[in-house]
């Protein structure tokens, strides 16, 4: 066969195990690969082709994007040549991933991993990162970009298929760490003593299926992923910058409300209540509210150790609508331990939010402890600003930011809780030490 100008070259030849065919498309990239027919891993170096490896699992494991798959990736073509299953163990739990080798022969090799539905975009990069471990969460630094620790493991090979730029067989074994700075991931896997990093991102299933033409929906993703983008941070962020301008014009309008409010006093009266008397309530001389708006009814009473209150009505003279409220003022004080102390206090208002013009009088009916005489004064005061709309205001404010930052903080709480970092490896590191 001879391959059409342009197009990469590839070798055959037969599995010496199950008699096979198996084609090479990488070449003399390829260090290992494995017969698509019985799973057995080959040496395509060894001229006797030795089969250094029958393979552990004869279960078929299907993957996802099929061997041979060809697609447009960063606007260069690639071909779907590897595919391998790898797993970590952590508290007794096993947790798997797949890894496929892509290879392009000007551009070289690039990987995707999926797990769970989530799929990231993975290259080696030669620079090494600058790696800090003097604080309990080390980081790395890497093209001007900080990344924090997120895992620890030792991450084992279950199952390959296909070719590989490496020498892979089952059942090996690397130490892998994670650090992460969403939507990007820097890995290194190896041994103590030798790393390779590679630097993946997080893509979405559906741009990988566009990309490779695959058919239908990619599934969806499960939990929350190490470097998955947080979709409510934007959200959170807008959130609090919308409260910021609405809080600023809030406290805008309310401090034009406090320079401009009139505070009209329309009646002041001095009165004292004398316990006893046969008829307490007694009605005031009638007052002009010249425009509709708040009123305050305040009070100075010249309680000692006692107290009195307050049943009053605001009632229009034309309508005879009445307004009805009420207060009790109290007062103590004296000296324990010689520490001097008081309770209470002698002054107190009454709020009427909405109450028209017109003219209007007072029904006051006193009430206090007997035997004691007390002086009192009653004021009404029109257009007095109200600081309840403002504080209603801004708790209705409030709840859009916390909404958005609860639920932003609740997506870093589940993607934390998969770290090493997480409440229930600090539960576990608790138990140890105990």
């Amino acid at each position: 066969m001879v391959n059409a100008p342009g197009t990469p070259r590839t070798r055959g030849f037969n599995c010496a195990n199950c008699g096979g065919a198996v084609e090479l498309r990488a070449l003399a990239h390829t260090r290992s690969v494995t017969c698509t027919t019985c799973g057995s891993l080959l040496d395509p170096r060894d001229p006797n082709v030795v089969i250094l490896q029958e393979a552990a699992r004869r279960e078929s494991i299907t993957p996802t994007i099929p061997l041979g798959t060809r697609g447009t990736w960063h606007g260069q073509p690639y071909e779907v040549i590897g595919f391998q299953r790898r797993s970590i163990t952590v508290d007794g739990t096993q947790y798997s991933w797949d890894e496929y080798v892509l290879f392009n022969p000007f551009r070289g090799f690039r990987y995707l991993t999926d797990y769970q539905g989530h799929w990231n975009d993975v290259r080696t990069i030669r620079e090494l990162p600058v790696v800090d471990t003097r604080s309990n969460r080390p980081t790395a630094t890497h093209d001007n970009r900080k990344y924090t620790h997120f895992q620890h493991a030792q991450a084992t090979t279950d199952f390959v298929i296909g070719e590989f730029p490496w020498r892979v067989t089952l059942g090996d074994q690397v130490v892998t760490d994670d650090f992460v700075e969403p939507p990007y991931m820097l890995s290194s896997e190896g041994t103590e003593q030798e790393r390779t990093w590679s630097l993946g991102t997080y893509t979405p299933g559906e741009t990988i299926w566009k990309a490779f033409g695959l058919p239908g929906a990619p599934p969806e993703p499960v939990g929350v992923f190490a470097n998955q983008p947080n979709p409510y941070k934007k959200g959170a962020n807008a959130g609090c910058t919308a409260f910021f301008v609405l809080f600023g014009l809030l406290v805008a309008l309310f401090l034009l409300r406090m320079i401009t409010a009139d505070r009209e006093r329309v009646f002041s009266s001095s009165y004292t209540y004398q316990p006893g008397a046969p008829e307490a309530s007694f009605v005031t001389a009638p007052f002009t509210l010249s425009d509709d708006g708040t009123i305050s009814i305040e009070i100075d009473a010249n309680v000692s150790n006692n107290w009195l209150g307050f049943d009053v009505a605001l009632i229009n003279i034309g309508t005879g609508t009445a307004y009805n409220t009420d207060k009790e003022l109290e007062f103590y004080f004296g000296t324990e331990g010689g520490e001097s102390w008081t309770e209470g206090s002698r002054s107190g208002s009454m709020f009427l939010p909405s109450v028209p013009a017109g003219e209007y009088y007072l029904r006051v009916e006193p009430e206090g402890p007997a035997g004691i005489a007390t002086g009192y004064t009653l004021r009404v005061v029109r257009d007095v600003p109200s600081k309840l709309p403002y504080a209603i205001a801004l708790v209705c404010l409030l709840f859009l930011p916390f909404l958005t930052g609860w639920r932003s903080g609740w997506f870093e709480q589940k993607r934390q809780a998969e770290s090493d970092y997480g409440s229930s490896s600090s539960d576990d590191d608790d138990d140890d030490e105990d």
